[in-house]
């Protein structure tokens, strides 16, 4: 009995040894994790990966959109009632929204954490052409051939100053707003991007200038509201169009100068020079 006791027991162990044996040869699997880099790591959690379609559809680039939309009805109500100011009124409206929503794309960046290369070129875009727009109409409103040289001078003058700061800016690697980026440029141009009511004064009383102008062209009644308008366009906007336009001289001139700079820094050193 002794004898077959142990033969049972010796049974049970070497059945019981492979299937140990069969387990320390497949251990189980950990669950692999995926590396995030580590500039997708933001406060409060890790966030998805955006692709490049997803930026068109940012906040900030739909109200850009319906900036676009306003100032290409205001346009067209313009051109079509260029001769009597019949919808003066829907045209001004509509542009006056455009100019308004350039306030609101910067605070949607900010809230929704939607800043955008793409959105700021964007912005820009669309204030320039928007400002363009009015001139060219300005031009054809008013019969006075120095009238005429004077708006489009001054939409040349715009273009041709933000394209030359914009350029600039990214040749230096800097925002066109930034500090840093104007750092070498005129005081007033300085000036002009660090200080926000000064900026904002200069800006609101430019695009008023332009639109009051288009305003006072077809609202003639002499009203008290016609008085104020013209009291406030040559009181309070104008001087801040003068103003803004003598910073768009000098951001022209600063920017040509800072491109200059670069392209000699450039040329010294392919070439080695001392």
């Amino acid at each position: 009995s002794t004898s077959t006791a142990e033969k049972m027991a010796g049974t049970r162990s070497q059945s019981k040894t492979p299937r140990r044996s069969a387990r320390s040869k497949s251990p189980a699997k950990k669950p692999t994790v995926k590396s995030v880099p580590l500039s997708s790591k933001a406060k409060g959690g890790t966030k998805s990966a955006r692709d490049a379609i997803a930026v068109f559809y940012y906040v900030p680039q739909l109200v850009g959109y319906s900036r676009v939309l306003c100032t290409l009805a205001s346009m067209w109500l313009m051109i079509t009632s260029l001769k009597d100011g019949s919808r003066y009124l829907e045209a001004t409206a509509l542009y006056v929204m455009s100019f308004v929503g350039d306030l609101f794309d910067g605070m949607a960046a900010r809230k929704f954490d939607q800043s955008s290369k793409f959105g700021g070129v964007l912005d820009m875009v669309t204030d320039r052409c928007t400002t363009a727009g009015l001139l060219l109409i300005l031009s054809n409103v008013y019969s006075s051939p120095l009238m005429k040289m004077s708006f489009v001078s001054l939409f040349f003058l715009d273009i041709s100053s933000h394209w030359m700061q914009m350029t600039s800016s990214l040749m230096l690697g800097s925002h066109h707003k930034s500090a840093e980026g104007n750092a070498t440029r005129f005081f007033l141009v300085r000036w002009f991007y660090t200080n926000y009511l000064f900026f904002g004064w200069c800006c609101v009383g430019a695009e008023f200038t332009y639109v009051l102008l288009y305003v006072l062209k077809y609202y003639t009644s002499p009203t008290p509201l016609h008085q104020v308008l013209a009291l406030t366009l040559n009181y309070v906007m104008l001087p801040a169009c003068a103003i803004k336009n003598v910073v768009n001289v000098f951001q022209l001139t600063s920017a040509s100068y800072a491109i200059a700079e670069a392209d000699v820094k450039e040329w010294n050193r392919v070439n080695k020079a001392k």
